[in-house]
């Protein structure tokens, strides 16, 4: 096989990677070895096995390679040696960038965007999500179209293969063009019935979980409501909005009436989500914008907690869901270990359990919160008590 060719996957061997990422100046090693260690669950959902990683620390990424050129030769050496199938940088690259990439490296190069894309494609089940993804691949890729053409060609599979063009080769961009449109009409007719279903629901008080992808909100609706949602260790297993009946109680000497409420589970956010499936998801996260209490459930076995946190928040304004009423969960407790924690809630960086983090919590942020374990059920009747309180008051 020449060099210069494309190594064929088998159907039933694993796709082999190399991770690779540029670590910026403002940027501290701890943060970048979070962000891998996320990069790798993504490449793992994906189906693919890391062989490597590459971290080289810069001013910025290089504008033609993203890394420089000692690294650029140290990884081609390492892929050429190794039979690597696939490079995964993340970080969104650009179109010439993907293509001088290809040609230094020999092998299939994915960004973080096409690697997220490609696990939202495998896990749409429903029209409307494979929709969305659909619509989402096709715009991410139109500037794309001549980089991943040539391995349509080849009709090569693995990670970033799956969606637009699988079927057939697309090389005029006017086709890709009428496809994006197609799309989005199809989308709006099938919004229209989202919408129609949500009026019929508009007398209700809805709740709505959110919060950073994995975080255990399926887990919660089950606990809640004992549904049989899906709920699995694994990034983005949720992608429609799924809404069940909640019905909260008190106990009291007196007969209290129950509140009867809908609460929905929405897709995970994660950081630096492409902003084509925000677009392409507006509608499925319309139960959010139109919820009267948000859930924003955090995962606080996860050493980059905060910055989750901050990313959901971020998420959340830009989708005009940023001052809604929330009730934040803090959910894993019995996985939680004590650590040093950023100065943003503590002023010292000393180790911390969970009781000191809850008056660390309560006393510095002032906002309602509550902790759990969902998998365990800890707390999920206290959490209902909550919730019975907060629903009373809107």
């Amino acid at each position: 096989m020449k060099k210069d060719s494309y190594q064929v996957k088998t159907a039933h061997a694993v796709e082999k990677a190399v991770l690779i990422a540029v670590e910026i100046q403002t940027q501290s090693r701890e943060q970048t070895d979070d962000y891998l260690t996320e990069l790798e669950f993504l490449t793992t959902t994906a189906g693919a096995q890391v062989e490597k990683v590459f971290v080289q620390r810069l001013a910025a990424p290089n504008p033609k390679t993203y890394v420089g050129t000692g690294k650029l030769e140290e990884v081609a050496v390492y892929i050429d040696k190794n039979g690597i199938e696939t490079a995964i940088f993340d970080d969104e690259l650009s179109p010439s960038q993907i293509r001088n990439l290809e040609g230094e490296l020999k092998c299939k190069i994915i960004d973080r965007s096409t690697l997220i894309l490609d696990i939202f494609a495998k896990n749409a089940k429903t029209n409307r999500a494979k929709t969305q993804v659909e619509l989402a691949q096709s715009e991410y890729l139109l500037p794309r179209l001549t980089r991943m053409w040539t391995h349509l060609e080849k009709q090569r599979g693995g990670i970033g293969m799956k969606g637009p063009g699988e079927k057939e080769i697309e090389t005029d961009r006017r086709i890709i063009r009428d496809k994006i449109s197609l799309l989005k009409k199809k989308l709006e007719h099938i919004d229209k019935q989202g919408v129609t279903q949500r009026k019929s629901r508009s007398g209700e008080l809805r709740l709505a979980l959110v919060g950073y992808t994995n975080v255990g909100k399926s887990t919660i609706m089950n606990a809640l409501t004992n549904a049989n949602i899906l709920a699995e260790n694994k990034l983005f297993a949720t992608l429609d909005s799924t809404v069940r009946k909640l019905v909260l109680t008190k106990e009291a000497e007196v007969y209290i009436p129950p509140i009867i409420t809908l609460i929905s589970d929405t897709v995970g956010f994660i950081r630096k989500l492409p902003h084509q499936l925000i677009e392409s998801f507006k509608s499925t996260l319309d139960e959010i914008k139109e919820a009267d209490v948000l859930l924003h459930v955090v995962d606080i076995s996860s050493p980059t907690f905060e910055s989750q946190m901050q990313i959901v928040q971020e998420t959340l304004s830009e989708i005009g869901a940023g001052d809604k009423r929330t009730l934040t969960i803090f959910n894993k407790i019995d996985a939680y270990n004590p650590r040093p924690t950023s100065e943003d809630i503590f002023e010292d960086e000393t180790l911390h359990d969970l009781a000191d983090f809850k008056k660390t919590w309560f006393a510095n942020e002032n906002l309602p919160a509550m902790f759990i374990s969902a998998k365990s059920k800890d707390d999920i009747n206290m959490l209902r008590t909550e919730l019975f309180e907060i629903c009373s008051k809107v």
